[in-house]
């Protein structure tokens, strides 16, 4: 152990920082990792950074996340092309009745909040469907912007039966856990960002107060006159309900059988893969007989979907290379050792958070800085006599934190396009939400590393 070990994840940080490329950032962190290992010879770094990157699928656990992170695009894919979401959103604006300021808040949030297999189509799907409700009832497009993108989000890294779920499941497999499962689950309760956000959007939705700049930018608002839309019923809406559903259901008991009737035993990796499987068939059945649609017209939406999710998918597989690497240059271990004679125990997890979300912020990628600090703070944890699960929450909401409050972030701005609002205008009138909800969980983390 020595300082060249925390070198990788350094050029990573730096890099995706100065250039706004994580991928690229990745890789060179793999080749800084696999040169100080091979002594300083470039050639053999190169080969040793290809070789890693292979070895990868080495481990069955690695390739089941990898299959499943990219077979959810497929899924995705075959559900947007379907008409369900679309049906969904009419029937429950039928069946929701809404007539004021608080039910109309009320259907992106629950929306966003129930839209958890992809963050991008919950925000498209919460953000398209609501703008007609806010303009009627004479509330900001910044308002329905903000709603949308701090439910997609929290809900996604909270939920975990999705993409977010397996690549956190994978990084943290990669670490010297004993059971990664367990402690992916006991971070749930611990990511205090996710948390505290969800329940500001609640009481903004429930209470229609707005604060801050948010409020000034509403009152000078002007409301064109709205056009009453008469929705019709809709049967398609099981092309969205029925695959999503199906699949939650279907981990769960996956994970019942392969854990022995305890579901914190089961394999979450196997049962993920297995039901993402089960529900692209579903979606592809009910498409192929009960639409009517051709099959070479579902396989190319398929292959579609797949494509649209390889940068995500070549990000995680970058991301298990590099915390094969810091693995065996001890990064964690000498991290731990250096911190732990400087840095009081109980301060860690609040420092974790603010760096997660120092690198999400100037990045604006949270997964970048899953795969980033997820192989450094798990082992930090553990070496120091820490909650992994604190750690990883920390981790977790800070990437969050970073990426709601940062300009850059995809989700900043699909949400504002989706909203119909400036990208700036969003980002202003977001960033008082976002530091309150950062502010107290950094005060959250100080009180729960106090009580370790």
């Amino acid at each position: 152990m020595s300082w060249l070990s925390i070198l990788p994840p350094i050029v990573a940080i730096i890099f995706a920082i100065w250039k706004r490329e994580v991928t690229i950032a990745l890789l060179l962190a793999i080749f800084t990792a696999s040169l100080i290992l091979v002594g300083g010879n470039p050639v053999y770094a190169f080969t040793d950074t290809v070789e890693r990157i292979i070895n990868v699928f080495s481990s069955a656990y690695n390739t089941r996340i990898l299959m499943f992170s990219l077979l959810i695009g497929a899924l995705i894919q075959l559900i947007k092309i379907s008409g369900g979401v679309t049906a969904f959103v009419d029937w429950l604006t039928r069946r929701s009745l809404v007539n004021n300021q608080r039910k109309a808040g009320m259907l992106p949030t629950i929306l966003g909040s129930s839209i958890f297999i992809d963050t991008n189509m919950s925000v498209l799907t919460a953000g398209l469907s609501s703008q007609a409700l806010f303009d009627k009832f004479k509330m900001s497009r910044l308002r329905l912007a903000y709603i949308i993108d701090s439910t997609c989000a929290p809900i996604s890294v909270l939920i975990l039966l999705n993409g977010w779920g397996a690549a956190i499941l994978g990084y943290v497999e990669e670490t010297a856990v004993a059971d990664p499962t367990s402690v992916m689950l006991g971070s749930i309760g611990l990511n205090f960002y996710a948390i505290v956000t969800l329940l500001i959007v609640f009481y903004t939705v429930l209470s229609t107060r707005v604060h801050g700049p948010m409020r000034t930018m509403e009152q000078n608002i002007k409301h064109t006159e709205e056009v009453e839309q008469i929705l019709p019923e809709s049967t398609k809406k099981r092309y969205m309900l029925a695959p999503l559903i199906f699949m939650v259901v279907s981990i769960l008991a996956f994970m019942f059988i392969t854990g022995d009737g305890d579901l914190r035993k089961g394999s979450g990796s196997e049962s993920v893969l297995w039901s993402v499987i089960l529900s692209t068939l579903l979606a592809f059945g009910l498409l192929r007989f009960d639409a009517k649609k051709p099959t070479k017209e579902l396989m190319e939406q398929s292959f579609k979907g797949l494509g649209n999710l390889l940068p995500l998918v070549t990000l995680v597989l970058l991301a298990f290379a590099l915390s094969s690497a810091m693995g065996d240059l001890k990064t964690g271990e000498f991290v731990a050792q250096a911190v732990g004679d400087f840095i009081p125990l109980w301060l860690i997890p609040a420092l974790i958070f603010v760096l997660a979300g120092f690198i999400s912020f100037t990045t604006g990628t949270s997964w970048g800085t899953f795969g980033i600090l997820i192989p450094i703070a798990i082992p930090l944890a553990l070496a120091l006599g820490i909650s992994p699960s604190l750690v990883l929450g920390a981790v977790l909401g800070g990437a969050v934190f970073g990426d709601h409050a940062s300009p850059i972030s995809d989700t900043t701005v699909i949400s504002s396009l989706a909203a119909g609002c400036d990208l700036l205008d969003h980002v202003k009138t977001q960033l008082p939400y976002a530091l309150t909800a950062g502010g107290i969980s950094i005060v959250l983390y100080i009180i729960f590393g106090l009580l370790q």
